[in-house]
């Protein structure tokens, strides 16, 4: 017997409403630490609520949503009060830790089989392959006042997990130069410049402001990095 579609487009008429909600939320109009290491002007758009003119496309949003499956998962091994919590600095900093324990901080990314076989390699440098996750997870370390902070990476076909402890050392005086630039640039409201700085320098292929960027005359999915955070 013949299968269909229909179950399918189901899933995929409810991800493709989800999306649209999205596109009318109000941002916070703070930094979100989840962005740090990407490109300046993104975050200088994102948090000026400037609207998106590139969303992703059904494949992404299928990731995204078993992504937050697993995520949910994961926090349901702890108790509710230490997860999802508030973490803000005056005056411009909100985010939401994943976990929060006593004396460490654990943010929970979900992966592709393919992706986490490479972090299983003995020589695999998390530090330098994942900036932008551990800018976020130690920013929030940094906030709380807690002296560890560590990443769990969960494969999305077998359920594996695997846990990270991050150098808030390493971290932090990254973390305070990023505000540094991000605050000149917003309290001078000065447009930065395009500079694509996560996933290797391609992020401007994931970027929601590519085509912005590419009416002003920056084809950010082809321009070479000028810095590149390691």
């Amino acid at each position: 017997m013949e299968g269909t579609m229909s179950f399918q487009k189901l899933i995929d008429q409810q991800l493709l409403a989800e999306q649209e909600a999205r596109k009318t939320r109000e941002h916070s109009g703070q930094w979100i630490p989840s962005r740090f290491g990407r490109c300046y002007r993104f975050q200088f758009w994102a948090r000026k609520n400037e609207p998106e003119t590139n969303f992703p496309d059904l494949k992404m949003l299928r990731r995204w949503k078993v992504g937050s499956l697993y995520h949910k998962y994961a926090q349901s091994f702890f108790p509710k009060e230490v997860c999802e919590i508030k973490v803000t600095q005056d005056p411009d900093i909100l985010g939401f830790a994943d976990v929060v324990l006593g004396d460490k901080v654990i943010d929970i990314k979900s992966v592709s089989d393919w992706e986490f076989g490479y972090l299983i390699k003995p020589k695999y440098d998390i530090e330098k392959e994942k900036v932008t996750n551990c800018m976020q997870v130690c920013t929030y370390a940094w906030i709380l006042k807690k002296p560890k902070a560590s990443l769990v990476f969960i494969d999305t076909k077998s359920a594996a997990a695997l846990e990270f402890d991050i150098r808030l050392e390493h971290f932090i005086p990254k973390i305070e130069e990023e505000l540094k630039i991000l605050r000149e640039h917003w309290s001078g409201d000065k447009l930065p410049e395009p500079l694509p700085r996560a996933y290797g320098g391609k992020e401007g292929k994931y970027c929601g402001y590519c085509d912005k960027c590419l009416s002003m005359g920056w084809d950010c999915v082809n321009l070479k990095p000028g810095s590149v955070i390691s």
